[in-house]
């Protein structure tokens, strides 16, 4: 996983319904999720590459149809990676914080 493919990926409101969907409803086939998108079916074949591209869901194919889930342990990284920047920038914030009070 390259966290750039990630926040690539995530950048997309389309993308990020995509994700939300699949965490609240699980695994669905590509056609239960492009139903609930108003999107051209290559649109969200597009749309399913970047993902896969950045790890974020898995495709498995039963029989004809490909169902997508989403990888968890690439959420967890990327929530881990997100939480290391704010921690990172929070605390260079402090001491700054601190000197305006002297």
């Amino acid at each position: 996983m390259a966290i750039d493919d990630v926040f690539r990926a995530m950048s997309d409101p389309t993308r990020r319904g995509i994700l939300r969907l699949l965490r609240e409803e699980g695994s669905l086939t590509a056609g239960e999720i492009a139903e609930r998108f108003d999107l051209a079916k290559s649109t969200m074949s597009g749309h399913f590459a970047v993902l896969k591209q950045a790890g974020l869901i898995v495709a498995e194919r039963q029989g004809t149809r490909l169902v997508y889930g989403l990888s968890l342990s690439v959420f967890e990284e990327t929530v881990d990676a997100v939480l290391a920047l704010l921690g990172s920038r929070t605390r260079a914030s402090k001491p700054r914080a601190q000197e305006r009070r002297r």
